[in-house]
């Protein structure tokens, strides 16, 4: 257990201002459900109001704020539950996509609640009902109620995966006396880079190491498979098969490029918003494209295939030899390229990459990456990858079997191992 300096000003403003939250909290909430943004008969678990029952023996809580987060998060749990048999999960995040998608894919003896809002009635609700043995946090998300009811009860710290940039760091140093009371609590804190490393000491934090990302660790993505062998049918003879993953509203240089090809495989574009398929479907007319959707029962029938259904990333990375990973040619900076590392499907990308840099170094350091230029997208897109694929997989599946080490440091802090 570490021993936690005294709160300091910012935080004692933070944890003052909290208390207002239950104020706005459930007409908030009642708002964004009648938007579509919360999940009827789940929203009051930001309440603090648990909609499972606490399983019998020791529990591990585990938050990270969203769907890449929350998914990487799978492998490790894997692990602590092969070397601890007795123990339970609690995964807790905030958006809605992640509750959907993690639903699917949970790992042994593994639940999912959206974490409470950070006010201290709702917290004590929370705690007082799962009795978690640790509480772990992933990436850059931290809650300081949270965080500090947690350590207040003797229950252990540890923050993992952590990944902070340059834009990152610049917006929380204004907050250093905040963020240096927060780090004192936790007994394990880990960085994905150096980078973020030093930006974590910079902040406060103190015994930082570095560990790589659990990403490239995270088993990969379920496929119902009824909807695999259907979705296999319908795309029979319709090679080449091409996938542009996780695409943005900046990224119509596929449509273009494919606009262009002088012999046109068929795309399918899986948006990272899912409710953009209209519009995908609109901006393919105008480059003279024919377009069908998922979400409307279309199959395969044009130029396009607008896979805009949730959860379903697993199929396609499957279904699909070479992926373009979203996000890298606009201002977003990329996505989670381990995702079709891990189902073998081959990785290109644009030239804007930062917010995976560590990954895509390591994975070009070994040939299981390729940047593409716009003007040879499609050509490029086309061709055979698949011993790059193969590195690419070879990767994720030695990052799977090397978590060992923090599975067990985390099951000594929860006095597990």
């Amino acid at each position: 257990m570490t021993s936690a300096r005294p709160a300091g000003l910012q935080l004692r403003a933070y944890l003052a201002a909290a208390r207002a939250i239950p104020l706005v909290a459930p007409r908030l909430l009642r708002r964004r459900l009648d938007r579509g943004k919360e999940l009827p008969g789940r929203w009051r678990e930001k309440l603090g109001e648990a909609t499972q029952p606490r399983p019998d023996g020791p529990l591990i809580w585990l938050h990270a704020v969203g769907l890449g987060e929350t998914l990487a998060l799978r492998g490790l749990i894997a692990a602590m539950a092969d070397r601890s048999p007795e123990t339970q999960f609690l995964v807790t995040s905030t958006t809605r996509g992640s509750a959907e998608v993690i639903a699917q894919n949970l790992p042994p003896r593994t639940r999912h609640q959206f974490l409470p809002l950070d006010a201290p009635g709702y917290l004590k609700r929370f705690l007082d009902h799962w009795r978690p043995a640790l509480s772990i946090w992933a990436e850059q998300d931290l809650w300081p109620g949270a965080v500090v009811a947690a350590q207040r009860r003797g229950i252990p710290l540890a923050l993992i995966n952590a990944r902070m940039n340059a834009d990152a760091y610049a917006r929380r140093s204004r907050w250093k006396g905040l963020y240096a009371n927060l780090f004192a609590r936790f007994a394990l804190i880990n960085a994905q880079d150096d980078a973020t490393a030093r930006h974590l000491q910079a902040l406060g934090a103190n015994g930082v190491r570095v560990t790589g990302s659990l990403k490239a660790a995270a088993p990969p993505l379920a496929a119902d498979p009824a909807r695999l062998a259907e979705a296999r049918e319908a795309l029979t003879g319709l090679h080449p098969v091409l996938l542009a993953s996780s695409h943005h509203e900046d990224e119509f240089v596929t449509l273009s490029a494919l606009r262009a090809a002088p012999v046109r495989p068929l795309l399918l574009i899986a948006p990272r918003d899912r409710h953009r398929g209209a519009e995908i479907s609109a901006r393919a007319a105008e480059h003279g494209l024919t377009a069908t959707r998922r979400s409307a029962g279309q199959g395969p029938s044009g130029d396009v295939w607008i896979v805009d259904t949730f959860g379903e990333m697993g199929l396609w990375y499957r279904l699909c030899p070479s992926c373009l990973i979203g996000g890298t040619f606009g201002p977003t900076e990329g996505h989670n390229p381990w995702e079709p590392a891990a189902l073998g499907s081959a990785i290109l990308h644009g030239p804007r990459t930062a917010n995976f840099a560590a990954d895509f170094a390591t994975l070009h350091e070994h040939g299981a990456a390729q940047p593409v230029q716009p003007e040879v997208l499609i050509a490029t897109l086309s061709a055979d990858h698949s011993a790059m694929a193969a590195r690419a997989k070879a990767l994720s599946d030695a990052a799977q079997g090397a978590l060992a080490p923090l599975a067990t440091d985390l099951l000594k802090l929860a006095a597990l191992a």
